[in-house]
């Protein structure tokens, strides 16, 4: 329970109607850029060290579009319990940071879901084909609402809002697509708090909550809670969240070849 390009084609028109609606304040990452986070899941009063996750960014070759990688894994202690093999890729243009194609490739506990999404700018459709464990594959077309994100694609998207002209309770629109369905959330802004990595470094951070969608891991409601460096960077520094058998955490380890200066850094606490 832990988790965390094909079409190149597209009409400036199109894209320009779409990205009107969910305009990119300021990029925030480039190519190369990587981050390394420990997952916890809390077992009572503990908390347990449960997961390694890495995210990772590259540039295509005709650079025109950002390869995003993300994949988690269970510690190997902890197979034997909760066996965790997750893979999610995402291809968006970098102009707009709009997804192009999105893989999804996880292994749970032994629940297989193996899902992939084509997003078809110029005749506005989505393709999808969608397998699981428990279901055979699918094949779908839909009609792509405009601004809509798969979960990775949306990660970068979030890090990319300016928060400086936010009010507190402030809610900020995101749609995506998660198996097969359409969902209209929203990220509430909370302000501003300091948070000590399990390493010791403190920083600055920008605090907001996520609407989830009800299923099999979360309850619904805002129950995710994200803290991202208060500087040009917007670096997810803690992630945590209330699932149905209990809570997990996600701190940073780790961030190498980001595009600024990390200047959020308050000092180490652990010197």
């Amino acid at each position: 329970m832990i988790r965390t390009a094909l079409h190149i084609a597209f009409f400036l028109a199109v894209v320009t109607t779409v990205t009107a609606q969910c305009p990119i304040d300021k990029k925030v990452f480039r190519a190369g850029e990587t981050a390394t986070y420990k997952a916890y899941y809390n077992w009572g009063f503990v908390w347990l060290e449960a997961a390694n996750v890495n995210f990772n960014v590259e540039l295509s070759a005709d650079k025109r579009f950002y390869n995003l990688t993300s994949i988690g894994q269970s510690l190997p202690k902890y197979d034997w319990f909760y066996k965790v093999r997750d893979t999610f890729r995402s291809r968006v243009d970098t102009a707009h940071l709009l997804p192009y194609f999105y893989l999804r490739k996880t292994s749970e506990g032994g629940y297989k879901v193996d899902n992939s999404y084509r997003f078809s700018y110029s005749n506005n459709k989505l393709y999808t084909r969608v397998s699981s464990s428990d279901s055979e594959l699918q094949r779908d077309t839909f009609d792509l609402k405009p601004c809509t994100f798969d979960v990775l694609s949306a990660v970068y998207y979030t890090r990319s809002i300016d928060f400086s002209n936010r009010q507190i309770d402030e809610k900020i629109p995101l749609s995506f697509i998660i198996d097969n369905e359409f969902h209209d959330l929203y990220l509430r802004y909370l302000g501003k708090e300091h948070i000590t990595t399990r390493a010791g470094e403190e920083f600055r951070c920008i605090k907001f909550s996520i609407l989830l969608v009800e299923g099999t891991v979360f309850e619904g409601g805002e129950d995710m809670t994200v803290w991202v460096t208060d500087d040009a960077n917007h670096i997810p520094v803690l992630v945590e969240a209330k699932i149905l058998v209990g809570s997990v955490k996600a701190y940073l380890i780790n961030i190498k070849n980001n595009k600024y200066p990390v200047k959020a850094i308050v000092g180490n606490t652990s010197r």
